[in-house]
Formats: structure tokens, sequence, C-alpha cells
């Protein structure tokens, strides 16, 4: 017998990468289980299945930041009790955090895909599931997405839950709609100048040589990345990334002001008699709306 679960949650997470850098990602997660009926004609409780799963990809791996483990990019150390660094030094990108280790997650590969996260969250489910649960099959997907969309990296700081962490991030489609039509021209340069971004608060900038970092992080300076510093409930974290793939906001980067940031961009670009109506989106099927005009 098997028991199967579509869309039983979304994988928010970044991952570290030689050649795209940091990148925001979203997948959703699909379970299927085989094994013997229990004494309630059943393999498994649905209720209970969802929430035992989604427990456990929630503590292990969802709004962390992963890393490819084997990559030969990647360097890491533990500073003090359950701080470490983590550095990212490739031909394209130099990234660096130093952060309470459960920020991370790491993967045992060479690379950060679809097939390595999957084996990984596999690994982190098999032995947490009832005796009767013979069997397991996870499945990780993208969102289909009927549009433009980008990948962005943040943090929140304010956040009481894992959204605190500096490097977590989504992959969202996003949604401009100009007097009643969707406006893909908008839309595809959004996707462009926000494809792999770290979205950072000027209230957290500080000097790279303020920061806490690793000597890998020796060579970099002010003029080649920026410095981002706070303080959460679960501690102090530290990144250092080059501006390039970086863009600062004057506010904090929930996406009820993304979505404001995203209008208040666009707005130069109407005519004062135009309505726009901004779709910004957290990952999959849920995010904010404004209007302006």
């Amino acid at each position: 017998m098997k028991l199967f679960v579509r869309d039983l949650t979304v994988i928010d997470a970044s991952y570290l990468c030689p050649q795209r850098g940091m990148v925001g990602e979203s997948w959703i997660l699909d379970v299927v289980m085989s094994g013997e009926l229990n004494e309630m004609s059943m393999v498994l409780d649905f209720s209970r299945v969802k929430k035992q799963i989604k427990q456990l990809v929630d503590q292990y791996v969802d709004h962390r930041l992963l890393i490819p483990a084997a990559s030969a990019a990647i360097q890491t150390a533990t500073t003090k009790a359950e701080y470490m660094t983590v550095d990212l030094v490739s031909d394209q990108h130099t990234i660096h955090l130093h952060s309470p280790e459960q920020a991370f997650c790491f993967i045992d590969a060479e690379a950060i895909t679809i097939e390595s996260v999957t084996k990984h969250v596999q690994q982190v489910l098999l032995g947490n599931l009832p005796a009767n649960v013979q069997g397991l099959e996870i499945i990780l997907r993208h969102e289909k997405i009927d549009g433009a969309f980008y990948h962005y990296s943040h943090g929140l700081k304010k956040h009481d839950g894992n959204c605190q962490r500096i490097a977590h991030g989504h992959r969202s489609p996003v949604e401009l709609v100009v007097n009643g039509q969707r406006n893909a021209d908008l839309e595809q340069q959004w996707a462009q100048r926000w494809q792999d971004i770290y979205l950072g608060s000027q209230e957290d900038v500080i000097g790279v040589r303020e920061l806490n970092l690793s000597a890998a992080a020796a060579n970099i300076n002010d003029e080649t990345h920026y410095g981002f510093r706070y303080t959460a409930p679960q501690g102090e974290f530290e990144l250092a990334i080059a501006k390039s793939v970086t863009e600062i906001l004057a506010t904090d980067t929930t996406v009820e002001l993304l979505a404001c940031y995203i209008a208040e961009q666009i707005k130069p670009q109407l005519v004062a008699t135009d309505r726009l109506d901004v779709f910004a989106y957290e990952g999959v099927g849920k995010g904010a709306m404004v209007t302006i005009g």
C-alpha cells in the first residue's frame, strides 16, 4: 500500500554556488510512503504525517543556507560554541559568513541541486517514521510559473522565527499590472534586476573590516563588498557579499516592504494617470500586493 501527500510543504532556502553565488530557492515537497496497514487500517494518519515530516524539514533544512560540503570552493571553521564561519571563494564569487551553526545546512555533495537536496531530506526523514512505513520517496519540484521570476536572498532580523537567519531566500514570481493588464516587459526587467540578488537593509550595513570573518576574507574591502551585521533572537549574524550582487533598501526586506519598494521604483516610468498593481511573492503562493495611482 502507498500513501502520497502532494504539496506537503515548501522549502524556502538559499544555497551557495561557485558560479551563481548565493541563490534563493523555493522547492515544493511531495512525499510517497509505502508500508503495511496499521491497527487503524492506515499506513499513517494524514494529519500526523504532514505534521511530522514538515516539522523535520523545518528543523533541519528550511530557511537555512545550504552548503555543498564537498565543493572545493567552500571553507568552514568553528569559531566559538555553536558558531562558525562559512566561505565561498571562486573565480566568480567571494561570500563570507559568520553565524550560528543552526543557520547552515551541509549537503554531502559537490553542488546543490534538486537531486542532492532530495537525497539529504530523505536521509533526514529515514528513521523518524513509524516502523510500519517501509518505503519513502521524496520529490522536490519547482512551482510552474507563467511569467517572470527571480531568486532573492535576505534576512529579517526582527522575525522571531527562522526568517531571522541572514541568508535564506526564495524563488518568486513577480506580477506587475498596469491599468489592468500585466506588463511582461516590466516583469522581465525585475526578473533580470533581482536574478540571484541579495537584498540588504541600510541600517545593517557595516564595514567589512569590522566583521568577525575568517582569513579567507582578507582580500575583500568596502569598495568591492557590503558588510552586514545584526543581532536577532537566535544570535549574531554577519555577512560580506559583493556589491555587484546586492541591492540596499532603506527599510527591512519583508515581502510587504518589497512590494512597496518595487512600486516606488516603477512609479517614475509611468504617467500620472496610470494605475499600478504590484504582486510581490515570497516563494510559493504567498506574498503582498500594493496599488498606486
